[in-house]
């Protein structure tokens, strides 16, 4: 009776191989895929505004993946990604605004808004190109979603700057990042609707 078992066991040893092989493949193209799943039906991800990171490229838009360690690359090694806006004035000043609205969860969002990059005086010049420069009023902070929190969404809005007006943080404001007024910083520089605007959404990464 022993000996008629072997084969069976050997058998079902080589169909465990099998499926971990399997798995691991299945892993491994997933890896290789990894798809980048875009934000549908949202107002935000308008007039063509691109925010280029390395190796994920543009991220306008995106919900971004754990595949690739996109999520761990953006919030602890990566740096300000390019911000570019083909459509930009060549002679125009812009300021650029990034954003969280979902500070610190979507549910209970009590420091809407957390502001992570603030930047006023750029040459449209640079905007077509995505190498911008200007005066910083707020360095660039990377997405760091708290632990179970669920999806936080970036928002980066570009606006027109009125010729002449310098624009600056007043001394509450620059006091701390979260629970920024961003419509009362808009109306008192004048600053009018955004020309462009998009979104990406992250999570914590090891959530």
């Amino acid at each position: 009776m022993m000996s008629m078992m072997w084969p069976v066991t050997l058998l079902w040893v080589g169909l465990d191989i099998l499926l971990c092989q399997e798995v691991a493949s299945l892993m491994n193209d997933e890896e290789t895929m990894c798809i980048i799943e875009k934000i549908s039906d949202d107002s935000i991800c308008r007039g063509e505004l691109l925010v280029i990171y390395p190796d994920l490229g543009n991220a306008a838009c995106a919900v971004i993946p754990r595949c690739r360690q996109f999520r761990r690359l953006m919030s602890e090694e990566w740096g300000e990604p390019r911000v570019k806006f083909v459509q930009a004035k060549k002679d125009m000043n812009y300021v650029l605004i990034m954003v969280d609205p979902d500070a610190p969860s979507k549910e209970n969002p009590k420091y809407r808004f957390w502001r992570h990059w603030l930047m006023t005086d750029i040459h449209g010049k640079d905007l077509q190109t995505g190498f911008i420069q200007g005066t910083v009023l707020s360095e660039y902070r990377p997405p760091t979603p708290p632990s179970g929190t669920g999806y936080h969404r970036y928002q980066f809005f570009l606006y027109e700057q009125p010729e002449g007006r310098i624009i600056s943080l007043n001394k509450q404001e620059a006091k701390s990042f979260g629970s920024w007024d961003l419509d009362s910083f808009v109306s008192r520089f004048n600053l009018g609707s955004s020309v462009a605007s998009t979104q990406f959404m992250t999570r914590n990464l090891e959530d």
